[in-house]
């Protein structure tokens, strides 16, 4: 009976210790094999030409590029390889660039060393684990980043995608510019969000889906 092969593993990392990390929990992992590791875009653009592993394992960001680069360009010159994202951002729009660029699964390096070898098992297998339905249920299982907002912050929220100025809110809600000023502060802060452009963008956002503000 003829032996079967391993699973040949491409390791993508900037990081030397995380990469060798990852490394280790592969190679020990039955039908499992690491047959190179890269640090940069152009270095594992060189070793994928040179090995063709069937599944690579890659970081988003890399000091001459990013993920989605390498993703790109190994379609060119390894065809066959797939590829699981292995990133510590847990960031929407990677997962769509992600997605976009044809990766199997989109995975963050806080998950168990035994969920990146079932991937990279289930994704060599030829399955699929990132699709737009994973990010449509992601974007549902997310809390609602305004739910602690208070009554007056709503307000302040929803006359900032109006396009409002601090003074023209304050005007418009009978309060002094300072005290706008501190609902901003604080919804930023409570939004997970730094300045008021990504406040403006996120309800404009929310808005050509149908999102209503409402008031608690």
């Amino acid at each position: 009976m003829a032996e079967v092969e391993d699973i040949r593993v491409m390791i993508i990392d900037d990081h030397e210790v995380v990469r060798r990390g990852i490394a280790e929990v592969v190679d020990r992992t039955d039908g499992l094999s690491v047959v190179a590791e890269a640090g940069s875009v152009s270095e594992a653009v060189r070793r994928a030409e040179l090995v063709h592993p069937e599944v690579a394992l890659v970081d988003l960001r890399l000091p001459d590029g990013t993920g989605i680069d390498i993703i790109e360009r190994l379609a060119e010159v390894s065809s066959m390889t797939k590829c699981i994202v292995l990133t510590s951002f847990d960031d929407d729009s990677a997962l769509e660039e992600a997605l976009r660029v044809g990766a199997k699964a989109y995975l963050l390096k806080s998950v168990r060393g035994a969920e990146i070898t079932e991937n990279i098992k289930a994704v060599a297998a030829g399955r699929t684990l990132l699709d737009e339905r994973t990010i449509e249920r992601r974007r549902l299982d997310h809390d609602d980043p305004t739910a602690n907002l208070t009554p007056s912050e709503r307000k302040v929220l929803d006359l900032i995608g109006d396009g409002m100025s601090n003074r023209e809110i304050g005007e418009k809600l009978g309060v002094a510019e300072k005290t706008v000023k501190n609902h901003i502060t604080s919804l930023l802060s409570k939004m997970g969000l730094k300045r008021r452009a990504q406040v403006a963008a996120w309800v404009a956002g929310q808005r050509a889906v149908g999102w209503k503000n409402q008031p608690q």
